[in-house]
């Protein structure tokens, strides 16, 4: 069994708008880094499509420890998701749970894999975490000027 580390973030240029988001994964192989984008997204959806793509991109057997400067997705995936699903995925207020779309996503793969969830804070000089926080927002920033260019701007 072996452990991997994946480093993730997301980008927004505007919340909505132009969105990226990245992945890095080291493991014994070496790394790999992933990254894409969405036209018109929310920067918590970049942050869990950052998650979701780098764990799908790992071998299922393998230990994760999974990093995040995203409080929403940590907390969301930590904590609020065990209420979420056992209501029926309703927030404390009865209001249907925001992306939830990826938190089911979320869900069904941290239940089957095992995931160490850590925090790290952003824009703080951890170099794994600046790493794809500048993939996040390259990315961000590709699906803008294309946006731009449609428009004629």
């Amino acid at each position: 069994m072996s452990i991997v580390r994946i480093y993730t973030d997301g980008a927004c240029l505007g919340n909505p708008g132009p969105g990226g988001w990245a992945a890095l994964i080291i493991a014994n192989e070496g790394e790999q880094e992933l990254s894409g984008g969405a036209r018109h997204t929310t920067n918590n959806r970049m942050e869990m499509i950052a998650a979701i793509k780098g764990l799908r991109a790992v071998d299922s057997q393998s230990v994760v420890d999974l990093y995040t400067d995203s409080k929403y997705l940590y907390d969301g995936i930590t904590s609020y998701i065990h209420n979420w699903r056992q209501s029926g995925w309703k927030t404390s207020s009865k209001n249907p749970v925001k992306n939830s779309d990826l938190w089911f996503k979320l869900d069904e793969l941290s239940q089957s894999r095992f995931i160490h969830w850590h925090w790290v804070k952003a824009h703080s000089g951890h170099v794994e975490n600046e790493r794809v926080d500048k993939l996040a927002r390259e990315k961000a920033h590709t699906f803008h000027d294309q946006l731009e260019n449609e428009n004629g701007q």
